[in-house]
């Protein structure tokens, strides 16, 4: 392999709108310096007002896509998004088990317009065969009540959140707690079982936070590429997000985007 850019692959669905998804994906490992790679596993006509239409891969285009990169190229972080179906979750986290690099899961259940991403049939093999693959899995508040039954009303919670998720084998857990009704900080928890820490950053007056999940599980695949230990490239993944979420714009004539170029903006 010459040297160049760490290398992150992306595991995820398109979003037509660019918001989300493989788009999101990829602008964020440009954005922190790493390069981006990609295994399409849907494409969903989506723009700022909710997702239209859903068309699922074969997981034989998906099997295809991941042996292509990593068999001739290779990767130094692998971040997985939507997978809609049992057999595409079943797939990917085969295909995980012998890559021997760190993997970031997001879990993606429901999209920011409350459109459901994945099959309940699915919901059991993310438990039981992808999040063990997981070096960090990172759930929004709404996918911990999908995959575990807890519904987190305050941080309080959020401990049993990430004892839940951790119970299915990740080796870390981020439970982000933007969907908090509180009006304080923005506050993530992110702990092994063992040690943990709360993230907290201001908490923007800003409704275009699409490809929020999306962005923040590639900025944590991205600084895991870099070689960063956990809970470094989880601190760095949040300080990214939380310009882009504070840069969020307008687009269409609904939900906007998040902006993964804030940094290189005036």
């Amino acid at each position: 392999m010459t040297s160049g850019p760490p290398l992150v692959l992306t595991v995820a669905g398109s979003d037509s709108g660019g918001g989300a998804g493989i788009q999101a994906d990829l602008k964020t490992m440009l954005a922190l310096g790493v390069h981006g790679m990609s295994v399409l596993t849907a494409v969903t006509a989506q723009n700022s007002r909710g997702v239209q239409g859903v068309w699922e891969l074969p997981v034989d285009a998906v099997r295809a896509q991941y042996r292509a990169v990593v068999d001739d190229i290779g990767v130094q972080a692998v971040k997985t998004g939507m997978l809609a179906s049992a057999a595409l979750v079943e797939t990917v986290a085969e295909l995980l088990a012998d890559t021997g690099a760190p993997v970031v899961v997001d879990p993606v259940g429901v999209s920011k317009h409350g459109d459901s991403l994945l099959a309940e049939a699915a919901l059991d093999s993310v438990r039981t065969k992808l999040l063990p693959r997981a070096t960090v899995a990172t759930p929004n508040l709404d996918e911990v009540a999908q995959l575990t039954g807890v519904h987190v009303v305050d941080e309080g919670d959020m401990r049993t959140a990430a004892g839940a998720v951790l119970s299915y084998g990740p080796r870390w857990a981020l439970i982000k707690g933007g969907h908090l009704p509180s009006g304080g900080d923005a506050v993530d928890l992110l702990t092994d079982g063992s040690e943990e820490h709360w993230l907290r950053a201001p908490r923007h007056d800003n409704r275009h936070t699409h490809g929020t999940g999306c962005t923040l599980a590639s900025a944590v695949a991205s600084g895991l590429a870099k070689g960063l230990p956990v809970p470094e490239a989880v601190r760095a993944a949040k300080e990214y997000v939380t310009g882009a979420i504070a840069a969020g714009f307008a687009l269409g004539e609904g939900i906007g985007p998040v902006d993964h170029g804030w940094r290189f903006r005036d």
